[in-house]
């Protein structure tokens, strides 16, 4: 997004790595996630190139966000509105996000993919984010490594090796920040040596 910022957080270099899909089975679509009102309104002027990929029953647009809305100063749109929760007993918590297909992908970026379009094309912002975060100001950071770590469905792992966490984030950076920006936090955690 542009004009996004970053905390000097991302400057760290720590002993983590990613999940992998085939291990944590997306187990961050647990509770869904807020979406801006100009990606919901993206969502559903794309409903039909979306809907080939999703679940059985749930090709209603009208049906893949709940009637929560709320304030969000740090997204273009200002409000967010949240994704259906399901019931699923085969999901990690056993509740997910109404977009997680069975397979465990997100169906608004298999019909990215499947349509020739950048992958995070319909992904809202929160899910793209995932597992950074925004600090108080708006700006990309990580929280403390140590509770991610904890968390049985962490989208993080330990690893014997310290790695930048510009390199870790490396495709959310260069999507959210532009990749010449990726690179210059990049270079600047590698002076920290």
């Amino acid at each position: 997004m542009a004009g996004m910022e970053f905390n000097e957080r991302l400057y760290d270099r720590e002993p983590i790595c990613r999940c992998c899909l085939n291990e944590c089975r997306a187990a961050c679509c647990l509770y869904g996630v807020w979406v801006d009102i100009l990606e919901v309104q993206k969502i559903i002027e794309h409903a039909d190139l979306i809907r080939p990929f999703m679940r059985e029953g749930y090709n209603d647009p009208d049906t893949w966000f709940d009637d929560q809305e709320d304030e969000d100063e740090f997204l273009p749109g200002g409000r967010v509105r949240h994704t259906t929760v399901l019931d699923d007993k085969h999901h990690y918590g056993e509740t997910s996000c109404i977009f997680l297909r069975p397979d465990f992908k997100c169906a608004l970026q298999v019909a990215a993919d499947a349509n020739h379009l950048q992958a995070w094309t319909f992904k809202p912002f929160y899910c793209v984010l995932h597992p950074l975060d925004l600090d108080d100001e708006g700006r990309i950071t990580l929280d403390e490594t140590r509770l991610l770590l904890e968390e049985h469905g962490s989208c993080l792992r330990p690893d014997k090796i310290v790695h930048p966490l510009a390199e870790v984030f490396e495709p959310e950076l260069a999507y959210l920040l532009g990749k010449e920006r990726q690179l210059t936090i990049l270079q600047q955690s590698l002076k920290k040596q």
